[in-house]
């Protein structure tokens, strides 16, 4: 059996399609332009890519972008000020504070000074309550893209297995909260899950989320399963000259691959689900604020 690719990249320019229509019908019919702001606090390379990434799509898709670059010393008190004002303005419908932030900043207490209802991320506390109690929330991002993916290939989820490798609260959990919404039977292993690899073998589907590069070999994964692979993990590639790296999965692609009826690649599988999610969250939240009815299938 050789899987079929989910290709993560086509499916995430579809659905940036979907958000531009919305924003369009939103911007001609109600007046209302959705607005996303994003804080980055410090220099971090990669976040200052993913920023940058972030800023663009937004623009392209209809939406106005309000970057926020703040030093790597900032007071906890000036960040908790500006969020503060962001809740406050009507423009500004999602808010995002990229992490990591620096070790003087308390994360726990600044996700949770954002308006629950422009926490397009998904990570405050309010946020992770409704969903896990299967209310209307703010959806991790990551996670919502995951779903949409399986709903594109399944149609239903009711009833299947579900195995998801990971606890984080940034993916595993909500991840099993989606797929419990969704009805599936789900188990969430991690490193200390006794006989993981027998765990694994009975799923019909496989979310890898454990950090951990190509841990979950072909062996362990069922005939026709579905896996869907969100590590992103840098490995050393000699085979490309020295120094150079390169990127897997927390899945072995090419063993699952021979076994699996369907999997995301790394990378081009689940990485660029997570910015689309992200505006398709914002309009979200935009409909919500201004009373408008939301678009269908973007979101859980």
């Amino acid at each position: 059996m050789t899987a079929q690719i989910i290709d993560g990249k086509a499916f995430a320019a579809k659905v940036r399609g979907q958000v531009a229509e919305h924003v369009t019908r939103l911007k001609t019919e109600h007046g209302i332009t959705p607005g996303l702001a994003v804080v980055l606090v410090g220099e971090d390379p990669a976040s200052q890519v993913y920023v940058r990434s972030k800023g663009k799509m937004t623009v392209e898709v209809g939406m106005n972008s309000y970057e926020h670059k703040l030093d790597a010393n900032v007071s906890e008190v000036d960040l908790l000020a500006l969020i503060d004002r962001l809740n406050s303005d009507p423009e500004v419908h999602g808010i995002l504070v990229q992490l990591p932030l620096p070790g003087h900043l308390d994360e726990d207490l600044v996700i949770n000074s954002i308006d629950p209802a422009k926490d397009v991320d998904g990570f405050h506390i309010s946020n992770v309550g409704l969903l896990g109690t299967g209310q209307k929330s703010m959806v991790p991002c990551t996670p919502l893209g995951c779903l949409m993916m399986l709903r594109d290939h399944h149609g239903s989820l009711s009833g299947m297995d579900a195995v998801v490798i990971g606890r984080s609260n940034i993916v595993g959990k909500p991840m099993a909260q989606l797929l419990l919404n969704d009805s599936c039977t789900v188990t969430i292993a991690h490193s200390r899950t006794k006989d993981l690899p027998d765990v694994v073998r009975r799923a019909d589907i496989v979310v890898a989320a454990v950090g951990r590069p190509e841990m979950v070999p072909g062996d362990w994964i069922k005939a026709g399963a579905t896996v869907i692979d969100v590590g992103i993990n840098r490995v050393d590639a000699p085979e490309k000259g020295e120094g150079k790296t390169r990127l897997v999965g927390d899945c072995h692609y090419d063993s699952c691959a021979e076994v699996a009826g369907a999997i995301t690649p790394v990378p081009g599988g689940v990485g660029p689900m997570t910015i689309a999610c992200l505006l398709a969250n914002t309009v979200t939240a935009c409909c919500r604020a201004n009373d408008v009815a939301e678009p269908e299938g973007l979101t859980a």
